[in-house]
């Protein structure tokens, strides 16, 4: 994941914790055919390995055929076997060097640092292809705490390293952020309404305007 050439973010959506892949994987299609998706993160509740590699399995082939990178949460050993192209480490920075030995130059190596300005540094140091901050707003999940716009403004003045907005985005945050951010990760904002792909149409369109 580069980088964005011009002011507007893209999309990285991520999946359900939990779902059912005969409704989901049409769902997901379904979104993809209808708008620009830069990659999608396959993250599962599970620690069965079969039911992951099974939803990695048709995933994958939905994502792979209309061009769309795939990512796993965590799971390292799963990429090659399952032909996905990184991970996304959702624990800091500690094992930006292992996955990336592991995986090769050429595979996504993504990392989750929370609202920690020295943690994304970290990451970046250690070769991580993106970071994600977020939750991006206030809330009563954990400790309440989320990332700061000052944040995200610093870092898209002066770290190189592609960021990645995620969590709780709304369209007031996607208004606030798109000059300062490389992507915007969308998946409870959009997976549990009526129609994904005109939910995700009209945070795109907040992104526009």
């Amino acid at each position: 994941m580069a980088k964005t050439e011009t002011d507007t973010p893209q999309i990285y959506l991520i999946t359900p914790t939990s779902f059912d892949l005969a409704t989901f994987g049409p769902q997901l299609a379904a979104v993809l055919d209808a708008h620009d998706v830069a990659c999608v993160r396959l993250v599962m509740a599970t620690t069965d390995e079969g039911l992951i590699a099974k939803a990695g399995d048709a995933l994958r082939e939905i994502a792979h055929a209309r061009d769309v990178a795939i990512v796993v949460s965590d799971h390292i050993t799963m990429v090659e076997r399952l032909g996905l192209d990184g991970v996304h480490l959702s624990d800091g920075a500690h094992q930006v060097r292992y996955a990336r030995k592991e995986l090769g130059a050429d595979a996504i190596v993504g990392v989750h640092s929370n609202t920690s300005r020295h943690d994304g540094m970290s990451a970046g140091e250690a070769g991580a292809d993106y970071v994600c901050f977020g939750p991006v707003r206030e809330n009563t999940l954990g400790d309440g705490s989320f990332a700061e716009t000052d944040l995200f403004q610093w870092w898209s003045e002066v770290i190189e390293v592609p960021v990645v907005a995620e969590g709780l985005i709304n369209l007031e945050m996607i208004k606030t952020l798109t000059p300062m951010t490389d992507f915007f990760a969308i998946g409870d904002e959009i997976w549990g309404t009526d129609d994904s792909a005109a939910a995700l149409g009209t945070m795109i369109d907040a992104i526009k305007a």
